[in-house]
This record gives C-alpha cells, sequence and structure tokens, in this order.
C-alpha cells in the first residue's frame, strides 16, 4: 500500500483493520493512533506494537489515509480537533449512521467513503459495505477496498441512504445470530443436552449452514426445503414459526435497527 494511515478511536474495528493490514504486510511504524484510553493504548502497543497518542496532534499532518473508528456522539469533536493538522486526506467512516454530509461539513473535505463493517471483521471473516462521495476518486475506493478487505469481503452501494438497511441486516446482524444461539442453547439443555454440547451444536450448524448456502447456487427457499419433509420434525418446526409469525417478527426487528441507524445520523450528524 506505501501510504500512511491514522486511525482516530482504537477500538474493536479500528484493531480488526489494524490486524488485517499488519498481516498483509503493512508497517506498523506507518500506523498512529489516536486513543484517549489508556488501557486501550496499551493493548494496541501490546497486540501491534503500535504507539497511540491519547489526542490529536501535528503527526497527524502525514496520514494519506484517516480512518475513523469512533463513536457517533463523538465523532463531531473528534473531527474538529483532527481538522486542524490534516485537510488533504482520504476520509474512511466505520462510524454507525454519521452521513457523509455531516463529515464534510465538519472536516472540510470531499474525499469521504462512509462504510459499515461488522464484527466478525475481527477475525477476518467480516462483510462491510462501502459508498464514496463524488469527490472520491477511483484510485481512492481501490485503496480503501484494498484496507478493508483485510477484514473480508466488501460490497459498494450506489446510494448512501443504503447504509442504514446495511447496518440493520449486516451490521447489528451478528447479534442475531448470536440471539438464535442463545435461544438453540437454552432450548437444548431444556431437552437434556448439557450446555457446552447444546452450544457446539448451534455454533456448529450455523457455521455450517452459512458454508452451504454461500457454496450454492439455489436460494435460501430451496435449501431448506432440502431439509423441511411433510410430516417430519423439521415441518413441525417451521411450522411453528410460520404460525407464530417469526418472519413477520424478524422483519419488525430489522426495520427498528434501520429506524435507529437513521436517528445516530439526525441526533448526533448536526452541523
Amino acid at each position: 500500500m506505501g501510504k500512511r494511515i491514522a486511525f482516530i478511536g482504537g477500538g474493536n474495528m479500528a484493531s480488526a483493520i489494524i490486524g488485517g493490514l499488519l498481516r498483509q504486510g503493512f508497517s506498523a511504524a506507518d500506523i498512529d493512533v489516536v486513543e484517549p484510553w489508556a488501557e486501550a493504548r496499551t493493548r494496541l502497543e501490546t497486540d501491534f506494537g503500535l504507539q497511540p497518542q491519547p489526542e490529536a496532534g501535528a503527526f497527524l499532518a502525514s496520514a494519506d489515509l484517516i480512518v475513523w473508528a469512533v463513536k457517533p456522539q463523538t465523532f463531531k469533536e473528534a473531527a474538529a480537533a483532527v481538522s486542524n493538522h490534516n485537510r488533504t486526506a482520504l476520509h474512511l467512516s466505520v462510524a454507525a449512521g454519521i452521513t457523509t454530509d455531516s463529515i464534510a461539513a465538519w472536516l472540510g473535505s470531499e474525499r469521504i467513503i462512509r462504510t459499515m463493517p461488522n464484527t466478525p471483521a475481527l477475525i477476518g471473516k467480516g462483510i462491510t459495505a462501502l459508498f464514496g462521495r463524488p469527490g472520491v476518486t477511483q484510485a481512492d475506493k481501490d485503496w480503501a477496498n484494498e484496507v478493508i478487505a483485510t477484514t473480508g469481503a466488501t460490497v459498494w452501494l450506489t446510494a448512501e441512504t443504503q447504509l442504514d438497511a446495511v447496518t440493520a441486516l449486516s451490521g447489528s446482524g451478528p447479534a442475531y445470530m448470536f440471539y438464535f444461539m442463545e435461544a438453540m442453547t437454552d432450548a437444548g439443555v431444556r431437552m437434556g443436552l448439557d450446555r457446552d454440547q447444546a452450544y457446539q451444536l448451534a455454533v456448529a450448524t450455523f457455521i455450517g449452514a452459512g458454508e452451504l448456502a454461500r457454496a450454492s447456487s439455489e436460494a435460501p427457499e430451496s435449501l431448506r426445503a432440502k431439509v423441511t419433509s411433510k410430516g417430519g420434525t423439521t415441518y413441525a418446526a417451521i411450522t411453528s414459526m410460520d404460525e407464530s409469525g417469526m418472519k413477520d417478527l424478524f422483519a419488525k426487528a430489522l426495520f427498528a435497527a434501520h429506524h435507529r441507524a437513521g436517528e445516530l445520523g439526525a441526533e448526533f450528524g448536526k452541523a
């Protein structure tokens, strides 16, 4: 990649990207991190050999790419500090809800790419959707894609509004999977398995089903039908879920996440 990268915020998502960059041969000496929490700075130093700083400073002037891994409610304040030191970098945001209009206003730049990753990025199995403003060149997009691809798959969007849907679907999605794993594990225990056995079976089932779906060209309805013989055990379970309105309830939950993503932008993205 051959350029210098600065991270504003050194939490889990920043760590996922940093780890991916280092695994791909990017030099730790070319990575700066601004992280106000001492404990997090110590972890970054221990895990990655970095020298994170507690606040923005003149060292940011050399950054070619600035990755915004901050909470939505702190973005505006952090942007005010950083914009004093660098007005030329490409900006890559992983903050939920904050629009590129807000980021552009705060930073005085049009070179902004907004993304929505998810937590499997921590093990290189994530998927990230990206959207670039008109001021972003193809070379900018290629570089951003190269950086983010160290954490998993990427999908480019044509409209920024689609990012709220991505947030609801894949950004928050791992939590839904864990939620169902909890439910399956609890049910397994109630049916006589010990908790470790039930959890192992639930996790392996999610992993296996996901890999099968990825390897297959068939729609999920078709894959489901193959294990749902009429009158059988799976049929009994699916029928119970249908009678309970499970699909509608699940869709309602995703729309709640979608709505909240928009609220975050409105709440914390004011100029």
